[in-house]
């Protein structure tokens, strides 16, 4: 069933039944084209482009929980395209123009709000590091914009602008087009728009392993049986490791770390953007239901916990109270951890590997929820020609072998750091 205004008001007349399920739950088949394993937005975004833009629909998509019950249910639902270095930029803008559409693209309402995105700059040489960030992206056709005190003071009056404010506010870069998106409605509009390609998504099934036919793999271990395909791809933000472990990748470049996200009390309009302290690791937003939703630093350790530790939560929150004085009394609701894949260079990893038949989608470090569109459509293109997608064209495996990294200083995570 498409979702429409009519269907919305027959079914309303009905009393609201007859509404059927929004993707199938079929029982895994004996073998398939593509086997996507990681039901997160990474995943299901690649499936649903495979059979949409490539026609590859027989494609199962392997999730070991639910769907939306991992990562990509664990951010602070964030998107923009704000980023400088070469490789990045014009990918995240890919992804962006993708948000655009998406909701009638995959006719489902994932909640896609351009509310913008401040990036606050404390001192001089932030401000001045920021304009040559909002040139690089206005040379490639993305907006931006650079805001000084007062501009900044007039869009955003709760920060702090008193005499005592410990970090004084510089001036601002701002992309309008950023903004927010639901990320559970994310994945599940991508899992109804798969499963209306033909897509079988299947949860509760987790990989185990991998069948082999001499140096190539050819299909996985379930909990629910073998299943052999053509081709297998991994995209399973936060454990990339411990599964290529079982396909023979022991040195993968990446940590595996814990980030936190925190929602408060519901509260009336208070932030209408997306804000980001950059005295510190800060950014804040309000839901559509009041709450705040914030996140700021990792946790320093390796860990698969879906926690965090206490200390962060003191870190966190102490930064809020400095940018944004009067959430001081505000109460905490809840807050949990989500599991990343931090590569070494803060930038993406989507390649083959060393093993025919098998690909790789990793690395996302803070950047995952904003790329999930531009990721899907990237990684299907690889997966269905077998070729690099132009615009991942820098995103490969070697090049931490080979000395070329990806430094996106200012807006990717660099894991040596923390």
């Amino acid at each position: 069933m498409r979702y429409s205004v009519a269907s919305v008001i027959t079914k309303a007349l009905g009393g609201n039944k007859g509404w059927g399920r929004a993707w199938r739950d079929p029982a895994p088949k004996p073998s398939y084209d593509v086997i996507v394993v990681g039901g997160g937005g990474h995943g299901l975004a690649t499936a649903y482009y495979l059979a949409k833009e490539h026609g590859i629909r027989n494609v199962a998509v392997l999730e070991k929980g639910y769907l939306g019950g991992g990562n990509v249910g664990r951010n602070t639902t964030i998107i923009r395209s704000n980023y400088m270095i070469d490789g990045n930029t014009r990918f995240y803008e890919l992804s962006m123009k993708l948000w655009e559409g998406l909701s009638h693209d995959f006719n489902y309402n994932a909640m896609v709000s351009h509310r913008g995105i401040f990036n606050l700059a404390h001192t001089p040489g932030q401000y001045d590091a920021f304009a040559y960030r909002g040139n690089v992206m206005r040379s490639n056709g993305i907006d931006a914009e650079i805001l000084d005190r007062e501009e900044v003071r007039k869009e955003i009056p709760v920060l702090d602008y008193s005499e005592k404010a410990r970090f004084p506010v510089y001036g601002a870069l701002v992309q309008r087009r950023a903004g927010t998106a639901r990320h559970d409605a994310v994945a599940w509009g991508y899992a109804r728009g798969a499963d209306m390609h033909g897509v079988d998504i299947i949860q509760n099934c987790e990989v185990t392993g991998f069948l082999r036919k001499g140096d190539s793999i050819i299909g996985v271990e379930t909990t629910r049986g073998e299943i052999r395909a053509k081709k297998v791809a991994m995209a399973v933000a936060g454990h990339t490791s411990v599964l290529a472990a079982k396909a023979g990748m022991t040195r993968l470049p990446l940590e595996s770390h814990v980030l936190q996200a925190f929602v408060s009390e519901s509260i009336k309009p208070l932030v209408d953007t997306v804000i980001t302290f950059g005295a510190g690791h800060f950014y804040v937003s309000q839901s559509d239901k009041g709450s705040l939703v914030f996140g700021g630093d990792l946790d320093g350790y390796n860990s698969y916990a879906q926690r965090g530790n206490l200390p962060i939560v003191e870190h966190v929150i102490t930064e809020g109270k400095a940018l944004i004085p009067c959430t001081s009394r505000l109460r905490m609701l809840r807050h949990w951890g989500g599991v990343m894949d931090m590569s070494m260079d803060g930038s993406p990893i989507i390649d083959f590997t060393p093993t025919p038949g098998l690909y790789l989608n990793t690395g996302w470090c803070y950047g995952g929820f904003k790329a999930v569109p531009g990721s899907g459509w990237v990684f299907a293109h690889l997966i269905a020609k077998d070729e690099t997608h132009p615009l991942a064209a820098k995103f490969r495996l070697d090049r931490f072998r080979t000395g070329r990294p990806i430094d996106e200083k200012g807006a990717g995570p660099v894991p040596g750091h923390h």
